[in-house]
């Protein structure tokens, strides 16, 4: 399989960055060095406890899981947002291997943490063979980086793999279906967003995640009628934010909240 880490890069022009700015990405160094690690780092289980530990308290988590689940949350969009967006928008390819990478955690109140960068520079989808370059891609970002930390972070935390990979998938519905397939751009590229996003949610093959699944398409299905509001796609697995927030709230997809639910009653309603 081509391997995107051996394509010839070059940096990002300012207008490749100003479709980027939306999206939390900087080149280093951190902002933020105290809340910060680099991305190799953090696959090692004493750094990755210490980290839940000292975040934690931010969020107001009393168990790792649940820290391990809202910080999974954030830096699922962190890592997925920009590159998909280069990816889909651009046609350029983010070097996204860990040793590249800088995992912020910078939370004060909410989130401010970016995707760092220590070569902000990308690669270009090639005239021939886009379909090889874009796996490449796709598996520098999930196998080799996604993968890898949510490993660590259920090894240490004791949470379900499961929740990680669905926190994961929402934010990659989110970016394409609220953002990418409505941003102003041409027919040519809108077509190759959507063609992107399917690829994603239902063609890319278990190796792309380093799995036995596609956890994006095992998550992916049509959204639930809500009677007087808009239909909503509810998640398959809580992801805990509830148990991390004073006053309680939830997500808008939580299945909690799910109408027809059996069991008890959701609780408090969203704020």
């Amino acid at each position: 399989m081509m391997r995107d880490t051996d394509q010839p890069r070059e940096a990002l022009s300012p207008a490749d960055m100003q479709v980027l700015a939306p999206f939390p990405l900087a080149a280093w160094p951190a902002r933020d060095p105290a809340a910060s690690l680099d991305g190799e780092d953090a696959l090692l289980p004493d750094r990755c406890l210490a980290l839940l530990d000292g975040l934690g308290p931010r969020l107001l988590s009393d168990r790792r899981a649940i820290t391990a689940s809202l910080l999974a949350k954030r830096w699922a969009f962190v890592a997925t947002a920009a590159p998909l967006a280069a990816m889909s928008v651009l046609d350029r390819g983010l070097d996204l291997r860990l040793g590249n990478c800088v995992i912020e955690t910078t939370h004060d109140g909410v989130w401010r943490s970016r995707l760092v960068l220590r070569q902000l520079a990308a690669s270009h989808a090639p005239r021939t063979g886009r379909v090889a370059w874009r796996e490449a891609l796709v598996t520098d970002l999930f196998a080799g980086h996604l993968t890898k930390l949510w490993r660590v972070l259920a090894q240490v935390s004791g949470i379900a793999p499961r929740i990680l990979w669905e926190n994961t998938a929402v934010r990659v519905y989110s970016l394409y279906e609220k953002r990418l397939l409505h941003s102003h751009v041409s027919p040519a590229v809108r077509r190759r967003i959507a063609e992107d996003f399917a690829y994603l949610v239902a063609d890319a093959s278990p190796d792309v995640f380093g799995l036995d699944h596609n956890p994006l398409a095992r998550y992916f299905h049509a959204p639930t009628p809500v009677p007087g509001d808009a239909p909503q796609r509810f998640r398959k697995t809580c992801c805990l934010y509830y148990a991390a927030s004073a006053p309680v709230a939830y997500c808008d997809g939580c299945p909690l909240l799910r109408p027809g639910r059996r069991g008890r009653g959701p609780g408090p309603a969203r704020p």
